[in-house]
């Protein structure tokens, strides 16, 4: 198994550019399904669960080409078989995102209940509600969901909670539907107005992505389209930290600025000078950071994919923060393994109580979930002397050639295999 060595102390200098989103490439691979046509995709990131996905998708009876770096032409031509089976779908919750495609196109679907990070529980309720509601039967046996609907029918769907992957699936779902559906309390996250970007270039007529009402009004069929996958804002957000805990001066390229105001307000807060392009982010950093504390809220909020990484700054600032995590009830994981390499943190119910200290100090700790691995590999970039991070294939669903981006800012990390 894969591990990390880093041996920190050194600040980041250079530029980096970042990757296509992964929250973004999923789904939108997902609506291949819903024409026979090709979908041309740029910018998708060569992940682990990019693969997997392709994988998922091919036993499915759809062609999956990677022409080029990046590049990815997906097509559907015939689904021969409208089941996601668990073997595939054990390690990747967007799995469950064939769902409402597969419903749309065929009329029928058998998918796993997923699986993914153990960072809590990620319950698909909100998925059965609103694909109920535009009639289809849904049944959960043996651990699998069986679905079926001769045709989806337009609905109103208010969902209980903010649901990503909900939101994204009910939308997939409606764009075929017959006639109107309006989402309410829908996740108004830029992988989702991304998505919707991709069906509206497919034909879809869809209104609202990006706020909490979305209104899909279906059609008979849609067409093949080109899409360029939107920069990863997870990724973007973890280099920045990194300047910032580590110092030195940090220039991203092929960024999205604007899908990052809560993480860029948290930096400036912590003493980071950032400047701002049409696509890159510059970071400066001098000096020991300054105490920030955040509370973790669906878009805009700030991200709960970013909670890690910044409590491992956190770690070495000057002053105490308190981190709020408001989303997922088992996400300070992490926390125990900085404490190995010397973190001041303490937990009380969902909240973290993180005291600065002077210097971290390099250890053997151990990745829990895929976040959690880059809040220990910016802390092994700040600490005294060596830091092994050992199970970091959560690292490669997530971060493409991390290592070999960090090193090119002057990092001292390489993969052990």
């Amino acid at each position: 198994m894969d591990k990390l060595r880093i041996a920190g102390g050194r600040p980041l200098e250079g530029e980096v550019r970042v990757s296509g989103a992964k929250n973004s490439a999923l789904p939108i691979m997902c609506a291949a399904l819903l024409t026979d046509q090709p979908l041309a995709l740029g910018n998708v990131p060569r992940l682990m669960d990019v693969s997997t996905m392709a994988r998922l998708l091919s036993q499915m009876g759809v062609a999956v080409e990677r022409p080029a770096d990046g590049a990815m032409v997906l097509r559907a031509a015939e689904v021969n078989d409208p089941t996601a089976p668990y073997e595939l779908v054990k390690t990747m919750r967007a799995s469950v995102l064939v769902l409402g495609p597969l419903l749309a196109r065929c009329g029928r679907a058998k998918v796993s209940l997923p699986g993914g990070c153990a960072i809590g529980q990620r319950p698909v309720d909100q998925h059965v509600k609103g694909l109920q509601a535009m009639g289809a039967t849904i049944a959960v046996e043996h651990g699998y969901m069986h679905a079926g609907a001769a045709r989806l029918r337009g609905a109103r769907i208010v969902m209980d909670l903010v649901t990503v992957t909900g939101t994204e699936n009910l939308m997939m779902a409606a764009v075929l539907a017959e006639g109107a559906t309006v989402i309410e309390n829908a996740a108004r996250e830029p992988e989702v107005v991304d998505l919707a970007k991709c069906l509206s270039a497919m034909g879809a007529r869809i209104e609202g992505a990006g706020t909490d009402v979305i209104r899909v009004e279906g059609v008979r069929s849609l067409a093949g389209a080109a899409h360029r996958v939107m920069p990863d804002r997870i990724e973007t957000g973890t280099y920045l930290v990194a300047a910032a805990a580590a110092g030195g001066k940090v220039r991203l390229a092929g960024a999205a600025p604007e899908t990052l105001d809560a993480t860029l307000e948290k930096l400036r807060e912590a003493g980071a000078r950032i400047s701002t392009g049409d696509s890159s982010i510059e970071i400066e950093m001098s000096g020991r950071p300054g105490a920030a504390s955040l509370r973790t809220a669906p878009y805009p909020g700030f991200a709960t994919d970013m909670q890690a990484q910044l409590m491992a700054l956190d770690s070495i600032a000057s002053g105490t923060a308190l981190i709020t995590e408001t989303i997922f009830e088992n996400r300070f994981m992490h926390a125990l393994e900085l404490q190995r390499l010397g973190a001041d943190i303490s937990i009380e119910g969902n909240t973290a109580v993180v005291t600065g200290v002077g210097r971290l100090q390099g250890a053997n700790v151990m990745a829990t979930d895929l976040r959690a691995s880059a809040g220990l590999v910016i802390a092994g970039l700040v600490a005294e002397g060596e830091t092994v991070i050992d199970r970091i294939y959560h690292l490669d669903r997530g971060y493409e050639a991390l290592e070999t981006k960090f090193a090119a800012l002057g990092a001292r990390i390489e993969r052990i295999r």
